[in-house]
């Protein structure tokens, strides 16, 4: 008898289920109106929890900021964030005195390690039209041995994320962006030194499809013992190794055998994640991840007496000009631009003007 190749079917909820070596995956698609001269939106926010704002209210959410939607400072240790650009921008402040700019399919891999404050603002840039942001972000647990690794963050540029492109019989296209874990030969940017994806035996890929109406395509295996788990988010309909499936729901898939999907008459979009599970004991309380309960404690006593190297900025929600472009400066003082020859002259530290002063930390 042969063996079901799918192994497990979930509703998409707020955030996603997820399987180790993944802790959790949140999908962010705000409708952002036209933005103000603080980059917040120009809209009331009357009606609204500010701090908390979950709810979606006319479409967008400004979470847990007050003036600029995102998440102001706040802490992690022991697993990495990895966020995913699609749409929009997210300034990136921490508390190693680094800073960024990305988004317009831009990603960036933080290891939080030992511990680092961060913001993730989402600037709303424009104010002559709206200012959708899309993003996902997910966060992939670090090894025992790796959860006091010192913080690091790389980027990626969306030029420099490989995009696959395939046919089917009748000439239907489905194109896989390609943000970790080769793909038909094409490899992605590095991830950071100590993440779990660093070494190709772990078998963690991060890929997304986008299928045109009717588009058949198929996974190709991944190792035995990984976990692959398929996020059919957007679409009408979807077959998955002949089974159909229903819009915003998660299919957990064998992984060491093709998976075929034919889509519906809609376009189609579907995150994959996959990854050796790291099989290791997992305890969180909030933004902390480790493997005892003696540790989770020792990592907020860390907090609360270094704060993790402070917070350099003048606000816990520090956003870049208007006119910024997408950059990253790096704790040590070297500068990336988004668009830039790798070892060019805009990625040392001497190029050009620096790019971290925030439009509203000016006006103080």
């Amino acid at each position: 008898m042969t063996a079901p190749r799918i192994l497990d079917a979930f509703r998409l909820g707020f955030p996603w289920q997820t399987l180790d070596p993944f802790l959790f995956c949140v999908h962010h698609d705000d409708a952002y109106p036209r933005g103000n001269e603080a980059l917040g939106p120009a809209a009331s926010l009357e009606g609204r929890t500010l701090g908390n704002d979950f709810e979606g209210k006319d479409g967008w959410r400004m979470y847990h900021g007050e003036e600029v939607p995102g998440f102001p400072q706040h802490p992690h240790r022991g697993f990495e964030t990895v966020t995913v650009a699609r749409r929009g921008f997210i300034d990136h402040s921490d508390s190693l005195g680094a800073t960024a700019r990305f988004g317009q399919g831009d990603a960036q891999w933080l290891t939080a390690g030992k511990g680092i404050v961060h913001s993730e603002m989402f600037p709303l840039v424009r104010r002559d039209a709206d200012n959708p942001v899309e993003l996902f972000q997910l966060w992939l647990n670090l090894p025992r041995a790796n959860k006091m690794a010192e913080p690091h963050f790389s980027m990626l540029w969306s030029d420099r994320i490989p995009v696959h492109e395939v046919k089917d019989e009748q000439g239907r296209r489905t194109r896989v962006t390609v943000v970790a874990g080769a793909f038909a030969g094409l490899v992605p940017p590095p991830p950071p030194p100590k993440s779990w994806a660093a070494d190709p035996a772990n078998d963690v890929a991060i890929w997304t499809l986008a299928l045109e109406p009717n588009a058949a395509f198929t996974l190709p295996p991944a190792r035995p013992g990984t976990n692959r788990t398929l996020y059919f988010f957007k679409g009408a309909s979807l077959r998955v190794a002949g089974e159909q499936v229903p819009p915003r729901v998660g299919v957990v898939v064998r992984p060491d055998v093709e998976t075929p999907l034919v889509n519906g008459a809609a376009e189609a979009e579907v995150l994959v994640l996959q990854g050796r599970p790291i099989s290791e004991p997992v305890v969180q309380y909030g933004p902390f991840v480790m493997n005892s309960e003696a540790e989770i404690r020792a990592a907020f006593s860390d907090y609360q007496r270094t704060r993790f190297g402070g917070w350099p900025f003048k606000r816990d929600d520090p956003v870049h000009s208007a006119h910024e472009g997408r950059f990253a400066r790096h704790a040590d003082g070297r500068v990336e631009r988004a668009g830039a020859p790798t070892g060019g002259p805009s990625a040392s530290a001497e190029a050009g003007p620096e790019p971290v002063s925030a439009a509203r930390e000016q006006r103080e």
